[in-house]
């Protein structure tokens, strides 16, 4: 994200500071989705965010949220749109919102540790392959887990048990 004034910097504190809707652990500037805030003449911003998936449920609160924020902070005109190029990514998530996650009992998404393409396999809807990284229980620190559910309580999160402690817990899915 670039800011050019320490205006522009403050309303980047000011709508990153607003918790998201399904994570409310999280800030959005946290999550990754505050992509830019833009002043536009001395009492108006555009604000680009990046949803977590197409058709997210959550961005027309997220956008009320970032409305509401920078208006009780003096600004008269906010316009939130939606950018979604490039698109988010689980590597947009911040070290302190991964932390966030674990913390509050949610298995922070693995990190991709090279970049360019994800390859993708193609066949049947059941394997059992070996995941690239362990899903660490995020009660216990244990590896030995096991996924419960494709699905949690939203759909960029999986439902996992961990087979230690036997605690369920949801796991942020990478993309």
């Amino acid at each position: 994200m670039v800011t050019t004034t320490a205006l522009e910097e403050e309303l980047v504190a000011i709508a990153g500071s607003v918790p998201d809707p399904e994570l409310p652990v999280l800030t959005l500037r946290e999550l990754g989705v505050l992509r830019a805030v833009r002043l536009r003449g001395k009492d108006a911003v555009d604000v680009e965010l990046t949803p977590t998936y197409t058709g997210c449920p959550a961005l027309e609160a997220m956008s009320a949220d970032i409305e509401r924020a920078l208006h009780e902070h003096g600004i008269r005109e906010v316009t939130v749109r939606t950018v979604l190029t490039p698109a988010w990514s689980t590597d947009d998530i911040t070290a302190e919102g991964r932390r966030k996650l674990r913390e509050f009992g949610i298995a922070p998404p693995r990190v991709r540790t090279d970049s360019g393409p994800v390859p993708l396999e193609l066949g049947p809807t059941r394997t059992l392959t070996e995941e690239p990284e362990p899903v660490r229980c995020p009660h216990c620190g244990s590896a030995d887990t096991e996924l419960l559910s494709r699905f949690s309580s939203t759909a960029c999160k999986a439902l996992r048990r961990c087979l230690a402690c036997r605690e369920p817990f949801d796991h942020f899915k990478e993309l």
